[in-house]
């Protein structure tokens, strides 16, 4: 179905209708879009998407749980970054969650949208964030995420050079953080054998885990100094 089309068909019915039948899940719309495109479809829809290099990849809505350990990571990166701030006014961070983060400075029909992330300040308030101002992206894991979808997605963010990554993973059988594991962004691969290259030119390494039964807190120096302990990760 051609893009206006779909948009027309959209309307028509009425989205409210459409996504009220148990039946039809997502709308029918082009495998690619662009930015502009994407911007005529109703916000419900919109919310939905990212694109990469115009491929249009829908993000899956997560249980309570995930808005919920979304938020409190949220809370405490914004807590620390204040703090941060205070010891250093030189610097300024803000922490955000779910928002938009274009990934090539010339087109915006490339974006991710991470559940939290850290930025530096921007100079006037509702510009768009593309990843040269983006230091930390994380990724609350639900059960319905798969693995080879968060590697690419992974990927994408260390192809931008978004110098750090966090994962958090859910319990699967109660309300709670299993563990967080914090990633850094390497830019020159190590030692390989003659003739064999890394598929991608930039990959994260693993520089901290933790869960709630082997320390109290989340503790890392870096981007800034992060302390967040696990009472206040609780649902």
């Amino acid at each position: 179905m051609a893009f206006a089309v779909a948009c027309r068909y959209l309307w028509d019915q009425g989205y409210d209708r459409i996504m009220s039948r148990p039946h039809i899940d997502r709308p029918d719309l082009p495998e690619r879009m662009t930015w502009e495109e994407l911007e005529q479809l109703p916000e419900e829809i919109a919310s939905q998407i990212e694109l990469w290099d115009g491929q249009v990849v829908w993000v899956r809505r997560g249980p309570a749980e995930h808005q919920e350990f979304t938020n409190l990571l949220w809370s405490g990166l914004r807590r620390s970054a204040r703090e941060a701030m205070g010891v250093d006014p030189e610097h300024c961070w803000r922490a955000h969650t779910e928002t938009n983060v274009f990934l090539n400075n010339s087109n915006k029909s490339d974006f991710l949208t991470p559940d939290f992330l850290i930025s530096r300040c921007l100079p006037e308030p509702y510009q768009d964030l593309y990843a040269d101002d983006v230091l930390l992206v994380g990724e609350v894991l639900s059960p319905s995420n798969s693995q080879t979808d968060m590697e690419e997605k992974r990927g994408r963010y260390a192809r931008a050079g978004i110098p750090w990554y966090w994962e958090v993973t859910l319990e699967r059988e109660k309300s709670a953080i299993a563990m967080i594991r914090a990633f850094a962004l390497e830019k020159s691969p190590g030692d390989l054998p003659p003739g064999v290259h890394p598929l991608y030119p930039a990959n994260y390494l693993l520089t901290g885990k933790w869960t709630p039964k082997t320390c109290h807190a989340v503790e890392v120096e870096l981007p800034f100094p992060i302390h967040i302990p696990w009472t206040d990760l609780e649902f």
